[in-house]
């Protein structure tokens, strides 16, 4: 049998196939959000419990999806607002980021680990404002930020940032994401 057989050709493919599978259904060296945050001094809260009838995510094969949350303090209490009449973009950013943090619980309770998130894929964020209000990306930032700076380059994700008239309880910001996760 000669080297450029069809046969082996397909075998060879298929074997590089697998290994490139393989290489990806883990993290690695030197990856560690669980330590990240701990760099941060960020401790994670309680999961918030969701406010009506839905769960906090749902994972598909190596996808999750993220229920919409706001930010909220450890001991529950809400932060409400209108960015843009009674909130300032730095506060809003702010929220945003409490809200990533409120986020992250929810997926190391679903997880056990953050180091088993393989990419931030998608992130809609909806910033509860004023109608004349057109900066809701430097609010979302808030969020976007720390997925960053939690997990690098494997943070970086699609988005969209809305404004929206109102938020459930006044919330000033609401996050939804979507997460690859390693088998």
């Amino acid at each position: 049998m000669k080297n450029n057989s069809p046969v082996f050709l397909i075998l060879l493919l298929t074997i590089l196939a697998w290994m490139s599978c393989q290489q990806q259904s883990k993290p690695e060296a030197g990856y560690d959000p669980e330590s990240k945050l701990e760099e941060l001094n960020i401790t994670l809260p309680a999961p918030p419990s969701p406010v009506a009838n839905y769960v906090n995510g749902v994972r598909t094969g190596n996808l999750i999806f993220l229920a919409g949350k706001g930010p909220r303090y450890a001991d529950g209490t809400e932060i409400t607002g209108k960015v843009g009449q009674d909130v300032s973009i730095e506060k809003g950013y702010e929220r945003a980021r409490l809200t990533a943090i409120n986020q992250l619980a929810v997926l190391k309770d679903m997880l056990g680990n953050l180091n088993k998130v393989k990419r931030i894929v998608k992130v809609l964020g909806m910033v509860n404002s004023d109608p004349s209000f057109i900066e809701q990306p430097k609010v979302i930032n808030g969020f976007s930020d720390l997925m960053v700076e939690v997990f690098g380059e494997k943070g970086r994700h699609a988005r969209a940032a809305v404004g929206v008239a109102s938020l459930p309880r006044g919330q000033a910001v609401e996050i939804e994401l979507v997460v690859e996760v390693y088998d």
